[in-house]
């Protein structure tokens, strides 16, 4: 295949600045406080035309009274609201009260044992044949059909009020769920261009000897629209997938699981995945309209492992998908400290284009970013349509795996990368494109991070003008405090601030 061409314009130093270990460590701190405030420590000038509300979620516990958590996913979600209007800011931060959540911190320990080897005290004969899971809700937070809804991939939706982020309870959706449904916790939204009604497109999966995939989408009033399951061979470990008008796609990874060690308590469950190198990963091509009667099709590609795609869209009998690919997963490893990670000794994960061609069974697949990255985004009206520009957040080096410090842009067309870097003392989240009222060019815009500043043990966050990357923030709001390194979030283009509210 041919390879995109390269044109490199990078507002970073001209020296490689290495990263700060210890300060990136620091940002791992629990943040065990809920704030409520306008922002009023800003450089540079918010855009009068940013109107709407940043809502971010992620682990922000990351002990229970000083007994640490194994591995951040298991940490207690904890949400991020920052509204947007007239040039002015306000923060809002709130614990998801999940039922777990509520019973650790008035007891003052660990109950639950983590998926990702979090253990109750007391050892093995504490951890043994317990098998309930603590629904933690970090992990994504989207506001469709009038409800904000926290998501953990394992679970239930919780349901939060958006003005106050007070937790609400459980949410089944007006019935498309039902008690113990897990929701996944990365709904893609369909712009659906050519008929102009917005839909969003989600997932839940039961993994066994074979798996089922069952699909949800639901309207704008959050009306289930269509459900469908999907059996496949073996074990299935999917985190996201992405979309197109006519396909799901989804990667099922090369792993495997034997549960002897989680039901003994030796481990949690996510300890007992192992990845299989030599194996190939399996392509899932389910079509979105059932009552057409196309066949699920599975293909395999070169074995890596996928945690996020960027986008998908097609191309005659070809569907391309753009996803941040390893060559492999790093185990969990029990008694292990993630803080104490070796970058140096892992693969970076990196964009790659995968083009599945339906007729001829065939996939190749080509690199596309070499540059340690993750957490990609676009432009939501491209969602599931071929497009120009990434957002993704990147290393500052060039080469070699590292922590996420500066926000890449890709474009397509022209082979131009510009990358705007908080090196070596910030630390980046993922990207999230806004896009400008009225705008016809596909990057006329905002791109929104929050970075973990380690100079000063806070966040901040940094409004980029996604047109020039180079030109750095337009705007960087200082934070009275820190948060913990999150995962998912998403815009809502309301602005929710109590005193708004109608």
């Amino acid at each position: 295949m041919q390879s995109l061409p390269v044109k490199e314009a990078f507002a970073v130093p001209s020296s490689e600045v290495p990263y700060d270990r210890l300060g990136w460590k620091k940002g791992y701190e629990s943040q065990p406080n809920e704030y409520d405030y306008w922002i009023d420590n800003i450089e540079g000038e918010i855009p009068q035309g940013l109107h709407g509300t940043l809502f971010r979620n992620g682990p922000g516990l990351l002990d229970i009274n000083g007994q640490r958590i194994n591995h951040p996913f298991d940490g207690d979600g904890m949400i991020c609201a920052i509204a947007f209007s007239e040039g002015k800011a306000h923060f809002r931060n709130r614990f998801v009260r999940t039922k777990g959540f509520l019973e650790e911190q008035a007891a003052g320990k660990i109950l639950y044992r983590g998926v990702f080897g979090t253990q109750k005290p007391g050892g093995v004969l504490a951890n043994a044949f317990d098998f309930r899971l603590k629904n933690i809700a970090n992990t994504q937070i989207i506001y469709w059909g009038g409800k904000l809804l926290a998501l953990w991939e394992a679970a239930e939706p919780h349901r939060l009020d958006p003005y106050t982020l007070e937790t609400l309870g459980l949410d089944y959706l007006d019935g498309v769920l039902h008690q113990g449904d897990s929701f996944a916790a990365h709904p893609r939204i369909d712009p659906a261009i050519e008929t102009g009604e917005p839909r969003l497109v989600n997932f839940s999966v039961k993994p066994g000897l074979s798996s089922t995939i069952t699909i949800y989408e639901l309207d704008t009033r959050g009306k289930v629209l269509q459900r469908h399951a999907h059996s496949v061979p073996g074990f299935a470990f999917i985190h996201d997938f992405a979309i197109t008008p006519n396909y799901c796609i989804f990667f099922q990874n090369a792993v495997s699981f034997n549960p002897l060690p989680y039901l003994l308590g030796w481990r949690g469950a996510g300890e007992c995945v192992q990845f299989h190198p030599k194996k190939p990963t399996q392509i899932i091509v389910i079509p979105r309209d059932v009552k057409a009667g196309k066949p699920v099709q599975i293909l395999e590609a070169k074995s890596g492992f996928v945690f996020h795609h960027a986008n998908a869209f097609e191309r005659g009998e070809e569907i391309c998908i753009d996803s941040i690919c390893y060559q492999a997963l790093p185990a969990v490893e029990p008694d292990s400290d993630f803080r104490e990670v070796n970058f140096e000794g892992l693969t970076p994960g990196q964009l790659w284009r995968f083009t599945v061609n339906l007729h001829n069974q065939t996939v190749q697949r080509q690199l596309m970013e070499n540059r340690c990255c993750e957490f990609p985004w676009v432009h939501p009206q491209r969602m599931g349509h071929d497009y120009r520009y990434v957002f993704v957040g990147a290393a500052h080096a060039a080469s070699g795996n590292a922590p996420l410090q500066a926000i890449l842009k890709i474009d397509y067309q022209t082979g131009e990368r510009q990358l705007w870097s908080a090196a070596p003392k910030g630390f980046v989240s993922e990207p999230v494109f806004v896009p400008r009222t009225g705008a016809t060019d596909e990057d006329d815009g905002w791109v929104l991070t929050l970075v973990y500043d380690s100079s000063h043990h806070r966040s901040d966050v940094v409004i980029l003008d996604a047109c020039n990357l180079n030109q750095g923030p337009v705007a960087r709001l200082h934070l009275k405090h820190h948060i913990p390194y999150g995962l998912h979030g998403n815009w809502s283009s309301e602005y929710f601030v109590p005193s708004d509210r109608s």
